[in-house]
C-alpha cells in the first residue's frame, strides 16, 4: 500500500506539471510573468496578489548606480468597474522624479545620432545596429486612410491626479475610467497624427479587467479582428505605462522638461521571440531617433528584450510605455502629445 501511495502522488504531481508548465510558460512569453522574479506578497487587507517584476533599468546619479524595479500588479477580480477614487492624499510613501538620460553598461549602444538601445538579448548589438540603418519595409500613404491602429493590452493602467511627491498606497494605479487612464494617452497620440493628415484607429477596448492574466491573448483576438477589417493598417501602437519602484516602496516618476512644460517620459519596447522581429526594430529605431532629434532626454532606451507582446502580427507592431505610475495624468497625456509630433515626422519619412 505505501509503494502504491507513492506512485498515486508522483502521477498526481506529473499531472499537475503537465497542465500548469505550459500555461506558466505561455505567460512568461508574453511578458505577464517573469519567471526568475515572481514572488508572492501580502497586502494589508490579507488578500494575496502577484507583483511582476519585469526589467531593470540601472540609472547613474551623483555618481551612484542605482537599480529601478518596474512591476505590474494584478487588480482584485470583480464583475464592477473601477472608478478613480475621489480621494486620494494618504501620504503612503515617496515619489521621486527623475529623468533617466544617458545609460551607461554593456546592454547599451547608440544608434546613429545619439538615441539609445539596451539589448537585454543575446542577439549581438552589431546586427542589431546595421538593422536599425534600414528603414521599414512598408510605406506609409498619410491621406486619411486607416493606417495605424492604437489600442491598449493593459487598458486600466492609470496615473496620479496631478503632480506630487507622495502617493497613496489605497489606490491600485488601475482605472476603468478613461479620464485617467492610459486611453488618455492614446486619445492625444490619435489626435497629432490625424492632425497630420495620417487615419487612425484606437481601440479603447479594456483586456485586463476583471482579469489581469490572459490581457495578451485578448488583445491578440482584438487587433487580429481589426486587421481584417482594416486592410490599409502597417502599424499597431500598444500604448501602456509603466511601474517603476525601488526597495523600500520609493516609486518614480521619470520626467522629460521643455520651455517649462513637463511630460512623463517614454520608452519603446521591441520584443524578439518570433520570426521577423527585425522588421519591428526598424520602426523602433525610426521612432526613436525621430524622437530623440525632436525632444532629446524625452525617450529612455529601447528595450529589445526576448518577448512576444503580439508583435508577430504585424512588420509594424511596438508596445510604448507613457510614463509610469507616479506620473500625473497631465504629464501623460503632455507624453502622448509630444509622441505624436514625432510619430508623425517618423512616418512622413516613409511616406510613399
Amino acid at each position: 500500500m505505501k509503494n502504491m501511495g507513492t506512485f498515486l502522488k508522483r502521477v498526481i504531481i506529473i499531472t499537475l506539471l503537465t497542465v500548469t508548465i505550459p500555461l506558466f510558460s505561455k505567460a512568461i512569453n508574453n511578458g505577464e510573468i517573469s519567471a526568475e522574479n515572481t514572488i508572492i506578497k501580502e497586502d494589508k487587507n490579507e488578500n494575496y496578489h502577484i507583483t511582476f517584476f519585469e526589467n531593470e533599468m540601472i540609472s547613474k546619479g551623483n555618481n551612484k548606480e542605482e537599480t529601478i524595479t518596474e512591476t505590474k500588479e494584478e487588480p482584485p477580480y470583480e464583475n464592477t468597474p473601477l472608478p478613480y477614487p475621489e480621494e486620494i492624499e494618504n501620504n503612503s510613501g515617496e515619489i521621486l522624479r527623475i529623468n533617466f538620460g544617458r545609460q551607461k553598461g554593456d546592454d547599451f549602444f547608440s544608434l546613429n545620432g545619439g538615441a539609445q538601445v539596451r539589448n537585454i538579448t543575446d542577439v549581438k548589438n552589431n546586427y542589431l545596429m546595421k538593422e536599425s540603418l534600414i528603414l521599414p519595409d512598408f510605406k506609409m500613404i498619410c491621406d486619411g486612410r486607416k493606417e495605424v491602429l492604437i489600442m491598449h493590452t493593459h487598458t486600466t493602467e492609470s496615473y496620479e491626479p496631478y503632480s506630487r511627491d507622495f502617493y497613496d498606497d489605497s489606490f491600485i494605479s488601475r482605472t476603468t475610467d478613461e479620464r485617467y487612464n492610459v486611453v488618455a494617452v492614446g486619445e492625444k497620440i490619435t489626435e497629432e497624427l490625424e492632425k497630420a493628415g495620417i487615419g487612425v484607429i484606437h481601440d479603447k477596448t479594456i483586456h485586463d479587467y476583471p482579469s489581469y492574466n490572459g490581457s495578451y491573448d485578448r488583445s491578440r483576438v482584438t487587433v487580429e479582428n481589426i486587421l481584417k477589417q482594416n486592410p490599409d493598417i502597417k502599424i499597431v501602437l500598444d500604448i501602456h505605462r509603466d511601474a517603476i519602484e525601488r526597495e523600500g516602496g520609493v516609486r518614480v516618476a521619470p520626467i522629460y522638461e521643455k520651455d517649462g512644460e513637463t511630460s512623463a517620459q517614454v520608452m519603446i519596447i521591441s520584443g524578439c521571440n518570433y520570426e521577423g522581429y527585425d522588421k519591428n526594430f526598424r520602426l523602433a529605431c525610426l521612432i526613436q531617433k525621430n524622437i530623440y532629434d525632436d525632444y532629446k532626454g524625452f525617450c529612455r532606451p529601447i528595450l529589445f528584450t526576448y518577448k512576444n507582446y503580439n508583435q508577430d502580427l504585424t512588420d509594424g507592431s511596438l508596445l510604448i510605455e507613457i510614463g509610469g505610475h507616479a506620473n500625473s495624468v497631465e504629464e501623460a497625456e503632455k507624453a502622448g502629445e509630444f509622441l505624436g509630433k514625432s510619430l508623425v515626422s517618423a512616418f512622413y519619412e516613409i511616406k510613399e
